[in-house]
């Protein structure tokens, strides 16, 4: 009897970690999980759901853009227009400087 009594004494200490160690695994686990959803959702809100400015425009190869495309001064950036006007609006800047296009005749 004593030995057993022993033994137990001795194990219980490593039960009790071993308890202790699943027991906050699957805590990490589930706020790892509680983390990535909450990214994703604040992502997908950021990106699909806020509202957006008139002047946003989508321009192939750049992503979105403010302002006026045309001028040279343009950031290229959903965030900022440029550097003399950066809250816009384009229209009646004295800063505009229009960029001329070519034009590709096939």
């Amino acid at each position: 009897m004593l030995i057993v009594l022993t033994i137990a004494i001795g194990l219980t200490p490593a039960a009790l970690s071993l308890f202790v160690c699943l027991y906050s695994r699957q805590r990490f686990q589930q706020n790892l999980h509680l983390a990535t959803d909450y990214a994703a959702q604040e992502r997908f809100r950021q990106r699909y759901v806020r509202p957006r400015d008139p002047d946003e425009h989508y321009v192939d190869g750049i992503g979105l853009v403010i302002g006026d495309i045309t001028c040279r001064l343009n950031a290229r950036s959903p965030f900022l227009r440029c550097a003399t006007n950066p809250t816009g609006p384009c229209e009646d800047c004295r800063e505009y400087d229009p960029k001329e296009y070519e034009s590709i005749d096939h």
